[in-house]
């Protein structure tokens, strides 16, 4: 078998969804042809992990059902980890709203966790979250790469200085790993 370089992906759900319904629109995405345009053909995907929070049931019961229907398709896919984080509730001024907690620490402790264990070679961390910047350094400090891959609303300019390599999520890119 080849020694090719290996990569595992990791994908904040929700900074993806936002950012690309305010750049590119509403489009599904094809996450496996998501995750093969990110790793290129010259290396070996090892893993992609995708994280995000469950929708509250009782706001919208068809929106519930159809995100998770989405991560059950996400689950079916070869090398696919989908990992589960809170939604919190919130009232300002009487208005509700929700966050997702508990994903940015998830996705911190696995990125470092399976550079310290040799698990990959090149992280390519997909979000625009200038807060990865010590999990960042902490993966280069194991001697492996990082890349991070985002769109022109809701990047770091901090995050992509700390990563080895940018990759933009631009129109072009995206029309890739369109779902058809």
């Amino acid at each position: 078998m080849e020694n090719k370089e290996r990569v595992c992906i990791f994908i904040d759900g929700s900074n993806f969804y936002h950012c690309l319904r305010k750049d590119i629109g509403d489009v599904s995405v094809d996450f496996q042809k998501l995750s093969n345009e990110l790793c290129g053909k010259d290396r070996r995907l090892i893993r992609t992990y995708y994280y995000n929070a469950p929708l509250d049931m009782s706001r919208d019961k068809e929106k519930y059902k159809k995100q998770q229907q989405f991560f059950d398709a996400l689950r079916k896919m070869p090398n696919f980890k989908v990992i589960l984080v809170r939604m919190q509730k919130r009232i300002l001024n009487g208005n509700v709203y929700y966050v997702v907690k508990g994903d940015d620490i998830h996705i911190a402790v696995d990125i470092v966790m399976l550079a310290q264990n040799n698990s990959y070679d090149t992280a390519i961390l997909v979000s625009g979250d200038g807060d990865f910047v010590p999990a960042v350094e902490a993966v280069q400090s194991f001697g492996k790469h990082v890349e991070n891959a985002y769109f022109r609303t809701g990047h770091s300019w901090h995050l992509r200085q700390a990563c080895d390599m940018s990759i933009l999520l631009d129109k072009n890119f995206i029309q890739k790993c369109i779902l058809k």
